[in-house]
């Protein structure tokens, strides 16, 4: 009892937090937000580009697969030592130089001509995008404690579903609109153009914006900063008593819950890949021709989602769950992607089912993060965020290749459904592994 007092003790007085941390997720998250949508559909709008581009460049199925994919080698070689680089220097700075980067890349997405320049442009896109997740959600710890990041978490993560149910339309929009060739360029190329320019904008926003944490906060008072630091210092100390894991990166990469949580990402984003990628091919091949039509019904699976994952995150916090919180929407995911691959034939159950496998995967997505950053101290998390990221997003190489490969070979996606949904049931079970007592706070 003594214990649980003096935890309570240490937490400032709730009114003073309660308004602090509600003007901190107004001027931090919708803002954050919309870097984080643009980020998103800066990595996929190679799905509907896709549409146009592969009959006017002669490329197949696989060259496509691997070029989508191999923009994640350089995401995962870069992404630990841009999360350190972030770490040392501070989010508003690095985040303000990758945002630049990686939208001039995206931009130059409309040179593409051969399969060669298709892989080196989305190899050095995955580069200069390694760090912004990751520092993200390291960013946030430097905000906001255990207890409220399911939220905060599902709010941010949002943008992944709202991308898709504004990109869908736009995206289909643009190659519609931009089908007569305007400017000498092609639908596809002006999408990547239209689509990367906002990002370099935004970039030059983070630095002018955002603080690199509470004490630089001028927008905060003295007493809310003072709360909300000492918030954090508390949750810093309960995590320190509660985690099996050290406080250095060597110790991070020693731990095998840290590599098992790798795995666990590995498997959800398997199933996201899948669906970003090849959402609006799935979608045509149904019968519906016109890139307006698809872009409009690639939307509907993305709106169910927005809506589900921020419920989930509500849930999460409210009844301080996070295990089941994860598992079970994968499992909701793998039972989508079952019915879209059994019933290919029948528009509206694959509809249905495309809808369940992305409200699935995207809800686990966003819950997943509450894991790791529940039992990870400051001073690892830099590391351990990254490195666990990086393992996951080994799945945005494996995932567009593999259905891709599968795709040419058989001339449908059905077999890689059903391996993506045993891939998403493996990640269910190892979720249920993760001691409660570390993350269900």
């Amino acid at each position: 009892m003594s214990n649980s007092n003096t935890s309570a003790q240490a937490w400032p007085a709730a009114s003073v937090l309660d308004g602090a941390y509600k003007k901190a997720s107004w001027h931090l998250i919708p803002f954050i937000f919309v870097c984080y949508l643009f980020n998103y559909l800066d990595r996929v709008n190679v799905g509907f580009a896709k549409l146009e581009m592969l009959d006017a460049l002669k490329l197949s199925n696989t060259v496509y697969g691997l070029g989508a994919g191999i923009f994640f080698i350089g995401y995962v070689l870069s992404g630990v030592p841009s999360n350190l680089i972030l770490h040392k220097i501070g989010a508003r700075r690095w985040i303000s130089v990758m945002m630049i980067a990686w939208g001039g890349l995206s931009a130059c997405m409309l040179f593409v001509h051969s399969p060669t320049s298709f892989y080196v442009l989305r190899f050095f896109t995955g580069v200069a995008e390694a760090g912004f997740f990751p520092g993200m959600v390291l960013y946030f710890t430097h905000w906001f404690p255990t207890q409220k990041r399911g939220q905060v978490m599902a709010l941010f993560m949002s943008a992944i579903p709202i991308s898709g149910l504004i990109g869908g339309p736009v995206s289909g929009w643009m190659l519609s609109h931009f089908s007569a060739g305007q400017g000498g360029m092609a639908g596809w190329q002006w999408l990547f153009l239209l689509q990367g320019v906002p990002t370099v904008l935004l970039g030059v926003g983070v630095y002018l914006y955002l603080n690199d944490g509470i004490a630089q906060a001028k927008w905060l008072s003295a007493e809310e900063k003072s709360a909300m630091q000492a918030a954090l210092a508390a949750d810093e100390q309960e995590r320190a008593a509660a985690s099996n894991v050290g406080q250095t990166f060597g110790a991070v990469i020693g731990n095998g819950s840290v590599w098992m949580l790798g795995v666990i990402y590995f498997c959800i984003q398997m199933g996201v890949y899948a669906i970003n990628f090849w959402l609006p091919s799935i979608i045509k091949s149904l019968g519906f021709e016109s890139a307006v039509t698809v872009g409009w019904l690639s939307a509907i699976p993305y709106l169910a989602a927005a809506v589900f994952m921020v419920w989930s995150g509500r849930s999460a916090d409210k009844h301080r769950e996070r295990r089941l919180h994860v598992s079970l929407p994968m499992v909701m995911g793998l039972v989508g992607l079952l019915m879209a691959a059994n019933f290919s034939s029948n528009a509206l159950i694959v509809m249905i089912g495309l809808s369940m496998a992305t409200m699935g995967a995207l809800a686990a997505l966003a819950q997943f993060w509450s894991l790791p950053a529940a039992f990870l101290g400051s001073a690892a998390a830099a590391g351990g965020l990254a490195l666990i990221n990086s393992l996951g997003q080994i799945a945005g190489f494996v995932s567009p290749f593999l259905v891709g490969w599968i795709k040419d070979a058989t001339n449908s996606t059905d077999s890689a459904l059903y391996i993506l949904s045993s891939v998403l049931l493996i990640g269910a079970i190892l979720v249920l592994r993760v001691p409660a007592k570390l993350v269900n706070r």
